[in-house]
């Protein structure tokens, strides 16, 4: 995927604003990773679908890591993998685009897509009974999260159809197997507060079995499912506080996100 030529003007002056605020919004949640540390070097990606007709999405340069990350310099590719524009020259992963254009492409409501690779979530993604009722975190997830079964790293793209399948129409979340975690949202902020549940709730799970699986405690089925149903209601205040709150988070700690 090779780096198409950088323009002698600004990228904001170049994109639509509802794209420039994608970029914004995107910019900041790597940002948000790194604050969290989410992170694994330069790997693992985010992505964000571009308003209009083009199936285009944003993803990261590769080379880059989540705390460098601005709305300038995000990558914008098209759903064949195809670089749109590349503000900075380093092109994409290739395993970036496998995972994430599968999303884009099988969940089209799905404005963002999270993947992470984080001691937690694949110490989980390795055990055999994935994610336990354990916490008030692993709640937000048990109507809906999926796994895939590791297939080595994803560079090919015949594993998309896997991908998609394992997924399914309605899930929000998927334990990668031996690999990580993943989420997806109808908007960054949703991604981004699906992923912060998801990765505490394999961070409890650790924590927990390291007394022995005999030494704790799972909830009934009659308490998941008035847990999911709590947070699956409708007009729930938080979920338009939490974002928010995080971007001024970033703004007190001087990120340059929006840049």
């Amino acid at each position: 995927m090779s780096a198409v030529l950088k323009s002698s003007t600004s990228v904001r002056d170049r994109v639509s604003k509802e794209e420039w605020d994608v970029r914004v919004n995107l910019a900041a949640a790597y940002q948000v990773a790194a604050h969290y540390k989410w992170t694994d070097l330069i790997f693992t990606h985010f992505s964000a679908r571009v308003p209009g007709p083009e199936h285009h999405f944003l993803i990261n340069p590769f080379g880059m890591m989540f705390d460098e990350i601005t709305a300038s310099s995000l990558v914008k590719i098209d759903r064949e993998g195809n670089i749109v524009e590349d503000p900075v020259g380093m092109g994409v992963n290739q395993a970036g685009f496998v995972i994430h254009g599968c999303v884009h492409d099988a969940r089209p409501e799905a404005q963002a897509v999270l993947h992470t690779h984080t001691r937690a979530g694949v110490a989980v993604s390795n055990m055999k009974e994935g994610l336990l009722p354990l916490s008030q975190h692993s709640l937000r997830f048990f109507s809906e999260l999926t796994y895939h079964d590791y297939e080595g790293v994803a560079l090919d793209m015949d594993e998309r159809t896997r991908l998609a399948r394992d997924l399914g129409p309605t899930s929000r979340a998927m334990i990668l197997r031996n690999h990580g975690l993943l989420t997806l949202g109808t908007s960054i902020s949703e991604a981004v507060e699906f992923m912060y549940y998801l990765e505490c709730a394999c961070q409890i799970q650790v924590d927990s079995l390291s007394a022995g699986r005999a030494g704790v405690t799972l909830m009934t089925p009659e308490v998941i499912e008035k847990g999911r149903q709590q947070f699956n209601r409708p007009n729930r205040d938080s979920a338009h506080k939490h974002w928010p709150a995080l971007l001024r988070m970033l703004d007190r700690r001087g990120s340059d996100y929006k840049n």
